[in-house]
This record gives structure tokens, C-alpha cells and sequence, in this order.
């Protein structure tokens, strides 16, 4: 199973993944792994894209598409190799998520098989981090060393398509301790293992 854990910046992702990877997930499943993997999606930007959020400009779609492109063949080789692992990656719009699910044949020019993608798959999950402006945006201020400053949090939220039941999501409340929403993953992970494969 890979879980994409998406919102908009300062909303947790990266301290999430953090915890279900290092802490969480290996303890609630009996696997043979050690954790499993993070792949923190800010790791992936092109340099041009620092830059740019460094100078408290917005990220273009045009910007984001070969950034997005990256993570899906990140994700498509842990799907391939029947591993799970963890994905931090803001997705904010619908599109976005049609990418990291289908790479180039979610762009809106590929032609007409397009609009047929499959909203969501089987082995991929997206967790929402969902909250309040001002709430993320007192966080955001106080956080140190991180390129995306505060000032940026209204684009994300301005371009925020939060995702639709069909999409595969499990919506978690900021508000909550880290502990209190990795307890609701974790009870994810279980019920996906105990139900039955179709």
C-alpha cells in the first residue's frame, strides 16, 4: 500500500510521515520491514522551484508537472515492487493527484483517454491534512529552515481542491496529536490487511 499524505505546506506532512514511518507502522503490522519507506516529496523539486518558493513566488502548474512527473515513477517503482511506503506531497489540486496516479496520461492534452483515468487505485491512498489558515499559518511562522515561507500559504490554500470520497481518502483533522491520527492510520492499514482481496 503506498499513502500519499497531501495538504497544503506547514499542515504536518513531513512530521506524519515521519512518525508513521519511523515509529508507527511496523508496530501495528506484523511485516518483515523495519518501517516503512518516506519519500518526502520536497526532495524532489528542481532547484528552479526553490528558488522560486525562497523568493515567495508561486509555484505554476507548468512548475509542478515535472516535479509531480518524479514522484509518480517514485511511486510506480514501489508499487511494482510490491513494497509499502509513505509519499509526502502537497497534491493540491485534482489534477495533481491524477499525476502521481498516472504520470503523462493524466495531462489534460493526452488526448481523450484522459477524462477515463480512474479517479483512485486500489493500492494507493491519499491522507488528507486538513485545517484551519490561521491555525497553519502560526505554524508556519514559527518554523525554521524550511525554503516555503508563510507568505505562500494563501496560494496553496487559494488552489486547494480537497479531495472527493471516490478519490481513495482518509481525511485527518490538524487539530489532533500526531499520535491521535498515525492510531487512525495504523487502524487503516489493519482493515485493509484483514479484509479480503478481490
Amino acid at each position: 500500500m503506498i499513502y500519499i499524505i497531501m495538504g497544503v505546506s506547514g499542515c504536518g506532512k513531513s512530521a506524519l510521515g515521519a512518525f508513521l514511518s519511523e515509529k508507527c507502522i511496523h508496530v501495528c503490522v506484523s511485516t518483515n520491514q523495519l518501517g516503512w519507506p518516506l519519500h518526502e516529496g520536497d526532495s524532489f523539486h528542481p532547484q528552479g522551484n526553490i528558488e522560486k518558493m525562497a523568493r515567495s513566488e508561486p509555484l505554476t502548474d507548468q512548475d509542478r508537472l515535472p516535479w509531480l512527473l518524479k514522484l509518480h515513477e517514485v511511486i510506480e517503482r514501489e508499487r511494482s515492487s510490491g513494497s509499502d511506503a509513505l509519499v509526502a506531497c502537497s497534491a493540491l489540486k485534482r489534477l495533481y493527484r491524477q499525476i502521481l496516479l498516472h504520470g503523462s496520461k493524466a495531462f489534460p492534452s493526452s488526448g481523450p483517454d484522459q477524462d477515463g483515468l480512474p479517479a483512485s487505485s486500489p493500492d494507493v491512498c491519499f491522507l488528507f491534512l486538513y485545517g484551519d489558515y490561521d491555525l497553519i499559518q502560526q505554524r508556519m511562522v514559527v518554523r525554521r529552515g524550511h525554503y516555503m515561507k508563510a507568505d505562500l500559504l494563501r496560494s496553496q490554500f487559494d488552489v486547494l481542491e480537497p479531495p472527493l470520497d471516490k478519490e481513495n481518502v482518509l481525511p485527518l483533522d490538524i487539530r489532533r496529536s500526531i499520535t491521535d491520527m498515525a492510531m487512525e492510520v495504523e487502524k487503516h492499514i489493519v482493515s485493509l490487511k484483514l479484509s479480503p482481496r478481490p
